[in-house]
Parts: C-alpha cells; structure tokens; sequence
C-alpha cells in the first residue's frame, strides 16, 4: 500500500460509513503502520483528522520527523 491508496481508502470508509467508519479506517491504518511506519500513519492522522473524529490517536516515532 502507498500514501495515495491509503488516503482514498480513508476517504471511501468516511463518504460510506461517516461518523461509524473508524473500524475500517482502523483497518487501513493499521496496514499503513505495518507498510510504511510510524511516520506515514501520523501523516494520515493529521491529514484527516482522525484523532479528533475518530480517537485513532498517533503513533510515537522511533525517529525524529523535525
């Protein structure tokens, strides 16, 4: 999976299931996580706001992103 796959499957599981979609965006997350790392996911969380809509909180990096 890449970025660009991740965010349109965010956004299909937000435009399918609205305010009930956090268990599928769970699911993409969780391949981002395994895929790409802890920076990726952040990046995600941030882009979509999923922390406030979804309590799908970041993850702590084992390397500096500043």
């Amino acid at each position: 999976m890449n970025l660009d796959d991740a965010r349109k499957r965010i956004e299909h599981a937000v435009s399918q299931y609205g305010q009930h979609a956090a268990p599928a965006i769970d699911l993409v997350m969780n391949e981002v996580r395994s895929d790409m790392g802890a920076g990726a996911f952040n990046e995600l969380v941030e882009e979509f706001d999923l922390e406030l809509m979804y309590n799908i909180a970041p993850m702590e990096s084992d390397a500096s992103s500043s």
